[in-house]
Parts: structure tokens; C-alpha cells; sequence
């Protein structure tokens, strides 16, 4: 495959993620499921979030195993781009006052993150530790709908963050219920066509 593609669709996919939750965090309307789990834990153990982030990472990483899903460099990528895009793009936004402009913030961020995760899976780079559990599902399970998979995952780990303490609001229940049609609509558009002669399943464009 054309890695003058891949690779520029990977980076910038991952750096669109990395925006699209500054956006959310600054609309001050709720966190992505993920996000909420992740304060809950900072809230628990006294970690910083950043680090929370990273270090959750690894375990995730290891439900890969059953599911037989291999890491990439886009999973390497994902642990370390997504997070400074996130704090670069915070320390240039200014904060969000009124209603309408934190409604537009954090619509702006789950639409954006919903095109950021299609762009950079599509680039098979290999996905990020928490979006490679819904590829290895997505491949044992392929007659369940992509958006079904994406929306389980985040309603699950949602209900494990607020039991934890995270804060849930308006723009965590729009993500949640939101953001696996958006992956259903973008992934299969924005994925870079496999090799004309490869052994391995196209998960991606038949969904």
C-alpha cells in the first residue's frame, strides 16, 4: 500500500483526534465515555489524567490477545500523538463562554472525532489500544454492525467511569450514542484500499 498515503492519513488523523477532545473539554458539557473513565480513575488513584490516559493504554492493549488483533505503528502513534495534540490544541483555545458557543464546541468535537477516527483507522496503520478493541470485535463478530460494536464499547466503559466518580454530562450521552454511526459513515469512506492480493480479511470496507 502507498505509504505517501498512510502515513500523512495516520498523523493526521491522530492529530484531528487530539483536537476533537480539546473541543469537547472546553465545551464544559461532559467528557467522551473514555474520558470519563479516565478522570474517574485520576479521581481514585490520584494520577494525573495525562498519565492516566497512557498508562490505561496497557491493559487494554492486552484484550487484544484473545481477540487476535495486532498492534501497529498507528498503535504506538496513537499513545503518544493524541494526547499532546490534545494539550497543545487546550492551551490555544480559548475557554468556552455561553450556551451556544459550548454547544458548538462540543457538536464541532464529536462530529471532528467521529472523521479523526475514520481518517486514521482507514489509514491500516493499526489502531489505537481502546479503537483496536472494536476492530478485533468487529473482525470475530462480523455480522454485528460496526456502529453496534463502537457504541457498546462506550456506553460499557461510560458506566464504568461514572461508578468511578468521572463526570458525566449532556455531550457524554450525545458522544456515546453518537459516535459509532459516525465511525460506521466515515471508516469505509475514508479507508485506503488493501493490497490487491492479500490473505487478510477487509474489515473495514464492507461495513
Amino acid at each position: 500500500m502507498n505509504l505517501y498515503r498512510r502515513v500523512p492519513q495516520l498523523f493526521a488523523g491522530l492529530l484531528l483526534y487530539g483536537v476533537s477532545t480539546a473541543l469537547m473539554i472546553e465545551s464544559g458539557l461532559g467528557l467522551n465515555p473514555w474520558d470519563v473513565f479516565h478522570q474517574g480513575l485520576s479521581e481514585v488513584t490520584g494520577i494525573r489524567f495525562g498519565w492516566i490516559v497512557l498508562l490505561v493504554g496497557v491493559p487494554v492493549l492486552l484484550l487484544w490477545i484473545p481477540l487476535r488483533q495486532r498492534p501497529g505503528a498507528g498503535t504506538v502513534a496513537n499513545l503518544v500523538v493524541v494526547g499532546f495534540a490534545a494539550d497543545a490544541t487546550l492551551s490555544l483555545l480559548p475557554a468556552g463562554e455561553g450556551l451556544p458557543t459550548r454547544v458548538g464546541l462540543l457538536v464541532s468535537g464529536i462530529l471532528l472525532n467521529g472523521f479523526a477516527t475514520g481518517l486514521y483507522l482507514g489509514s491500516r496503520m493499526g489502531p489505537g489500544p481502546r479503537d483496536g478493541l472494536m476492530t478485533g470485535l468487529a473482525a470475530r463478530f462480523p455480522k454485528v454492525p460496526l456502529r453496534v460494536i463502537r457504541t457498546g464499547i462506550e456506553l460499557t466503559v461510560l458506566g464504568a467511569g461514572f461508578l468511578l466518580g468521572g463526570t458525566v454530562g449532556v455531550g457524554t450521552i450525545a458522544y456515546a450514542l453518537a459516535i459509532g454511526p459516525l465511525v460506521h459513515l466515515f471508516l469505509p469512506k475514508l479507508s485506503v484500499p488493501p493490497p490487491v492480493r492479500s490473505d487478510l480479511p477487509d474489515t473495514f470496507a464492507s461495513r
